[in-house]
């Protein structure tokens, strides 16, 4: 049985690695995974505080280990920060690979700001 901690956590948003996806050498392209987290933190931007937002920048980008076609992977965030237009947040990157999905992989981190914005794309307040 997993620990309760473990249980409770749900990713952003979670896919699978198709072939189209890949780079020269056969894994993921870096951008495909950056482009995951973009969408991922925007995801959780908004259960966060339900506005429209943009993402001002990504930072602490760390490519850990590569991710391979198959590979079902998996995109936690967690708020770091929340300021006066911005969220800060966190995006831990896992894969789990093979017909049993084994223990997940710690693939890809990254620190994303996101900025909520209104029609207009001016920035406004998160909460």
């Amino acid at each position: 049985m997993k620990p309760a901690a473990a249980q409770q956590r749900v990713p952003s948003i979670r896919t699978v690695m198709m072939p189209r996806d890949t780079n020269a050498l056969g894994s993921i392209f870096g951008g495909h995974i950056l482009s995951l987290i973009d969408l991922a933190t925007g995801q959780y931007a908004r259960s966060v505080a339900p506005k429209k937002y943009v993402t001002k920048v990504m930072r602490e980008v760390n490519f850990i280990a590569p991710v391979y076609v198959g590979d079902v992977v998996s995109f936690y965030c967690d708020t770091v920060k929340i300021g006066k237009t911005s969220i800060t947040i966190r995006c831990d990157v896992e894969a789990q690979r093979g017909v049993n999905l084994a223990q997940p992989i710690p693939v890809t981190s990254a620190e994303v700001v996101m900025v909520a914005v209104d029609d207009q794309n001016r920035p406004i307040s998160v909460m």
